[in-house]
């Protein structure tokens, strides 16, 4: 073999084993996750999850974090748990879940304790036990984690494993809320427009219902817009009512999608046009709105034959446009 021949297949294994090479981070991370340390199994874990500096590999993911799970990372033990209920990396496996969901919400994990109790509250891979989900949500929520608070406030205002009381749920709901969390937002804003649970008051309804609607949950634009609609804790607008009916109806929300038919009709905050009232009732009769069937009737007797068949064909357009439910 000549010397030219030699430095090249030389040059080849160099390139051969820099392509393959792993990142020098990844490549410490390693050294020391399989010398044991478990904060490093649980990194390694998560970077074969992510695909960050290697290739993704769930099943990789999954067997680091067992290692550190085993170890009694509490994390680790989470994301295990959650990797059975997908089936990401592992077999989808009920009895593994739970088992690594209670083990991370005996040590005080408050995503592993909201979890758990929505398994116990749905039968989901435990028997249903309403008071057990309330205990689990319980301790969760006193550590300020809004989806517990959330499902606390739920249990209090439905009555489901305590004794229903609606200002207890209102103080759950009201927490949550704070944190950003859309339904309760939405929630608490229902109980101060009716007085459930605190005083009535439409304007801190129509808070509520804002920072909701904001973030784009319909059943709160829809709330928002009622109140304009009507004036209560706002000043009446019938062009600002259309606005936020229209975000609710464009989520093919049947209600919103009532509501704006209504506004067409009576020709507030947009010029009367009983063509596009037609074609929101049509959709909302679609999308199971109870009282859309009646204003539909209503609005097809006003139509010519041509008019109708223009409303047909809007409807069929933004049907077509429009979110599948």
């Amino acid at each position: 073999m000549t010397r030219r021949i030699q430095r090249l297949l030389f040059g080849f294994v160099l390139l051969a084993n820099f392509a393959f090479a792993e990142p020098y981070e990844i490549f410490e991370l390693r050294k020391k996750a399989e010398a044991g340390d478990a904060a490093s199994q649980r990194e390694l874990g998560s970077a074969y999850q992510a695909g960050k500096g290697i290739p993704a590999d769930s099943t990789e993911a999954a067997k680091w974090y067992r290692k550190a799970a085993e170890q009694g990372d509490v994390v680790s033990q989470y994301v295990l748990s959650s990797m059975y209920y997908k089936g990401e990396g592992v077999p989808k496996d009920s009895a593994e879940r739970i088992a690594w969901c209670r083990k991370a919400a005996g040590k005080g994990y408050a995503f592993a304790q909201d979890d758990l109790g929505l398994y116990y509250e749905n039968g989901d891979g435990v028997p249903p036990d309403s008071a057990e989900a309330v205990k689990w949500y319980r301790k969760a929520a006193e550590q300020g984690n809004a989806d517990a608070q959330f499902n606390l406030g739920r249990a209090y205002d439905h009555g489901g494993g305590v004794p229903q009381d609606t200002t207890e749920a209102a103080k759950w709901y009201r927490q949550a809320a704070e944190q950003g969390h859309v339904t309760a937002q939405f929630n608490l804003g229902v109980m101060c427009e009716k007085g459930d649970g605190v005083p009535k008051d439409k304007i801190a309804a129509a808070y509520w219902y804002r920072k909701a609607a904001e973030q784009g949950y319909a059943p709160a634009q829809k709330g928002l817009g009622v109140l304009y609609a009507n004036g209560d804790g706002v000043v009446k607008d019938s062009v600002e009512a259309v606005n936020w009916y229209r975000q609710a109806a464009v989520q093919n929300y049947a209600q919103g999608q009532n509501a704006l038919g209504l506004m067409y009709a009576m020709g507030e905050g947009v010029p009367q046009d009983m063509v596009q009232a037609h074609a929101w009732f049509s959709l909302a009769a679609a999308n199971g709105s109870t009282t859309a069937p009646k204003n539909l009737a209503m609005a097809e007797e006003q139509l010519t034959p041509e008019q109708k068949a223009a409303a047909v064909k809007l409807a069929r357009e933004l049907t077509e446009k429009l979110p599948r439910k």
